[in-house]
């Protein structure tokens, strides 16, 4: 997208809502800067599952990863980002907030936003993967215009949604699905998470939203077919 008023970075939640019903999945590969020892203690911060189950069900879906997560699973990172059913945008580096407060995170230095978005493209390119498109995601979706100023030159589109999908910390997937199918209009573009530890059920969810939205005449996009209109 072109960049908004003033140089600020352009930002993107929905298509348009027309007669063609389609439907955006997004899913954010979410890991902190500082989870290695998580990681290495057993914690799970993939979900290989929900990536297989999305394949079986021939679902294009956009991928928004931090680097972090990248670098722990980067034959998980190239294997999404050489599948031609996904694209992967950049979810930051380290996870950390861009802006205070947001849901907790922890904040990025004083003057780390620009590097922030350098690092994760940097790792995630590392992986091998090929199909990485420009698009940003604020860790928590919080940002400001300052912010929004400070991206303008990494000349990125700041991808956010507007459906949420509740899965972050949910245990009940039929309450994430019926979210989902609750939300989702011609156009919709719905955040989701592809973190085990985090999201343990929306694997179960997408397996009951996919069909679903189809007998409903829905037609899955990635977010670059969307953004396309």
């Amino acid at each position: 997208m072109a960049p908004g008023p003033g140089g600020l970075t352009p930002v993107f939640k929905r298509g348009p809502q027309h007669a063609a019903k389609v439907v955006a999945l997004s899913f954010d590969a979410d890991m902190t800067a500082d989870e290695g020892p998580r990681a290495a203690a057993g914690e799970h911060f993939d979900n290989p599952e929900l990536i297989a189950l999305l394949r079986r069900l021939k679902v294009p879906a956009t991928v928004f990863m931090t680097g972090r997560w990248a670098e722990e699973y980067p034959d998980q990172a190239r294997s999404i980002g050489t599948d031609p059913l996904f694209e992967i945008g950049n979810h930051s580096y380290s996870h950390y907030a861009f802006t205070t407060p947001c849901y907790g995170l922890p904040t990025v230095e004083e003057g780390g936003v620009r590097e922030e978005v350098r690092r994760a493209f940097g790792a995630i390119r590392e992986t091998g993967a090929r199909n990485v498109v420009p698009y940003f995601r604020f860790p928590g979706g919080c940002y400001d215009d300052d912010t929004l100023r400070v991206l303008g030159p990494e000349k990125v589109t700041a991808v956010q949604w507007d459906v949420v999908s509740g899965d972050a910390f949910a245990t009940d997937a039929d309450a994430v699905a019926e979210q989902v199918l609750d939300g989702v209009r011609s156009g919709s573009l719905v955040v989701m998470h592809c973190t085990r530890s985090a999201a343990p059920v929306t694997a179960d969810a997408v397996a009951r939203v996919v069909p679903e939205l189809r007998k409903r005449g829905y037609r899955f996009v990635k977010v670059s077919e969307l953004m396309a209109g």
